[in-house]
């Protein structure tokens, strides 16, 4: 087996984390056939290290004619530039035992440690399908690879400058299986040493648009060759009129569990719209007991914060703590043409529902239109600031022609959301938890997603919503279990969204 590995700069990497790597790999039980190492060497390297300069191409090109010319059947990558990386010292016998155990495979991938100054936490990665096509999913950082699945694919893409992985991965799918070696307690392929970051739902805004455009390029090809991609206007329908006679415009729908400090601020928000002929449901879901409850009672008739020239504020409360439930609850009694999202922790700047109803009007096809937000963070002080180092999220990649393609790679649908009430009933309603490892997330992405198959998406790029992040929140910093569930039950609705749309292109 061959091994490539890179050269980092100096400036992201000492000279010592780079010999680690090196030594690391030169201590192997089975030694490999050559060692290649992509960038300038340095004194004191091992005789034995290849060096592939890059000073007249790129890594991309470099590594396919090395590659190329191998005879070797696999070849061990190592992906370092982001981070030290430590193989230990069997990596390179399991690999190849596991190569030779999965004939179909074109890519193993492992879990592995990850080193925060001598405190060592398992990395456990999730087993691949064809739904985990995001380009922010965790493969980790050293990959065994077929070569001849490598060839079958192309390769890297020469041309690419920021997502040369995210493309050979889902490249190599097409052509293969992606084996993960997973490590339930002890015994993983390789070390990486912590830099300092946090697992935070809004890392991927700090991507640049170039990269963000590759990966929307990366993922639609994918789509296309997976006979998964929808064609711009195909399958479309008119959006169905409603048959439960709507008395307003639109209905907001708040689901809240125990969040008084946050609620009125997220009704007042709604009674600032400039549009007024809609009403507020506030469903509550932990119970009578619910301290969410009075606060929403101040709001309504015979409370002191009760206006009646607001729009009503209506309140259902149920003992179950399932956000599809309670927005399908809402969604059964709501009275407006339109269902317009609103968590009970964030606000609606005041011409969200205008602009939202505007682009129903501009086009009868269209039964859900997706807003843009900024990112607010609660202080100490209990004031709100407005998170500067986060660019108001536009999803500004997509395109008319591609949205419902992009939303399989991005991690969320955008916020607010404004759907046609009679299309949410048509296609089936929100989840309520019975997708695995939902557990009260994406049930709103999972809608989503089968309304794209059916009607066009309208879109806002103006900020029309502000996302508040706390302590408490589910966009703050979580930990590595909760990622991992998140990201379970969004690839999995990935997974039965694109074999849905297998189904629809094979029927035409």
């Amino acid at each position: 087996m061959n091994i490539f590995f890179t050269i980092p700069s100096p400036k992201t990497q000492s000279i010592s984390d780079v010999r680690d790597t090196v030594n690391s790999v030169l201590n192997q039980s089975t030694e490999p056939n050559q060692i290649f190492a992509v960038g300038e060497p340095f004194d004191g390297v091992d005789s034995s290290i290849q060096f592939l300069s890059i000073q007249n191409t790129n890594a991309a090109a470099v590594l396919n004619q090395a590659i190329n010319q191998s005879d070797e059947p696999f070849f061990l990558l190592i992906n370092n530039l982001s981070a030290p990386v430590y193989l230990n010292t069997s990596t390179i016998d399991i690999c190849n035992l596991t190569m030779i155990r999965n004939p179909n495979a074109a890519m193993i991938y492992s879990d592995y440690d990850l080193d925060n100054n001598g405190e060592i936490q398992e990395i456990h990665l999730l087993h691949h399908h064809e739904g985990r096509i995001r380009d922010n999913q965790d493969y980790g950082l050293v990959f065994c690879v077929r070569k001849s699945a490598f060839q079958q694919c192309g390769g890297f893409d020469e041309s690419l400058k920021h997502q040369t992985m995210y493309d050979l991965r889902v490249k190599l799918s097409e052509h293969g299986d992606l084996i993960r070696i997973a490590n339930r307690y002890s015994g993983s392929l390789y070390t990486v040493k912590a830099q300092k970051k946090s697992a935070n739902v809004f890392d991927y805004l700090m991507e640049s648009k170039d990269s963000q455009l590759e990966s929307e390029k990366i993922c639609t090809n994918h789509l296309k060759r997976i006979d998964a991609y929808l064609s711009p206007n195909d399958f479309y329908e008119p959006r169905p009129k409603p048959k439960h006679d709507p008395s307003l415009k639109a209905t907001i729908i708040i689901p809240v569990n125990e969040r008084p400090e946050f609620i009125g601020s997220a009704l007042e928000s709604c009674f600032q719209q400039t549009v007024q002929n809609i009403e507020i449901i506030v469903v509550v879901n932990g119970g009578e007991s619910d301290t969410t409850i009075p606060e929403v009672k101040r709001y309504m008739s015979d409370g002191d914060k009760y206006n009646e020239d607001f729009p009503q504020v209506r309140l259902l409360v149920l003992d179950i703590n399932n956000i599809g439930y309670c927005l399908n609850s809402g969604v059964k009694v709501a009275r407006g043409e339109f269902y317009v999202q609103l968590d009970s922790d964030d606000r609606l700047k005041p011409k969200a529902v205008e602009k939202l109803l505007k682009i129903f009007d501009s086009d009868p096809k269209i039964g859900l239109v997706i807003g843009s937000y900024d990112v607010w963070e609660l202080q100490k002080d209990g004031t709100l600031k407005r998170k500067e180092d986060i660019p108001t999220v536009t999803h500004d990649e997509w395109t008319d022609d591609n949205g419902r393609n992009n939303l399989l790679r991005i991690g969320g649908a955008g916020a607010p959301r404004c759907m046609s009430i009679q299309v949410i009933k048509d296609v089936g309603y929100f989840g309520m938890n019975d997708d695995p490892y939902s557990r009260n997330y994406a049930e709103d992405y999972e809608l989503v997603m089968r309304i794209s198959e059916k009607y066009k998406m309208g879109r806002i790029y103006d900020a029309i919503y502000d996302v508040v992040r706390h302590p408490g929140g589910t966009d703050h910093s979580i930990d590595e279990i909760t990622v991992n569930r998140n990201d379970n039950a969004k690839d999995y609705m990935r997974l039965k969204a694109i074999h849905r749309r297998q189904t629809l292109n094979q029927s035409t």
